[in-house]
């Protein structure tokens, strides 16, 4: 079972990786076969989105999430929430608002994301 503090947690240690470009955290908070749907569309793996990390594409200077929903469903986590980021991506400025759900499922080696979805709003 997963509870919602946990699940809470994960997030914040998760928002952290994000603002450090922290690949070696992100890498233990993301499932091998995870897919991701960024706001653009574009369906990501794992790889692609720490490779943005690495390569220094993506840098997230402030998150501020507003979380809506967190449902637990036996060994799974569905969350839904509304974040302004502030960043640059490929050298570019930017600000936005986002509605982001995550999905972060229990396995013995703990518990990740293995999908998700976000659209600007």
């Amino acid at each position: 079972m997963i509870t919602k503090d946990e699940i809470l947690n994960l997030e914040n240690t998760l928002y952290q990786a994000i603002k450090k470009s922290d690949t070696e955290v992100l890498d233990k908070l993301l499932h091998a076969d995870l897919l991701f749907l960024v706001p653009g569309g574009q369906a990501i793996n794992k790889e692609m989105d720490l490779q943005t990390y690495r390569e220094g594409n993506l840098k997230v200077k402030e998150i501020i999430p507003k979380v809506e929903e967190l449902n637990i469903i036996e060994d799974l986590a569905v969350i839904t929430l509304q974040m302004k980021l502030k960043g640059d991506y490929n050298n570019e400025p930017f600000e936005a608002q986002y509605r982001y759900i995550r999905f972060w499922k229990k396995f013995p080696e703990g518990i990740k994301v293995v999908g998700g979805s976000g659209i600007a709003i």
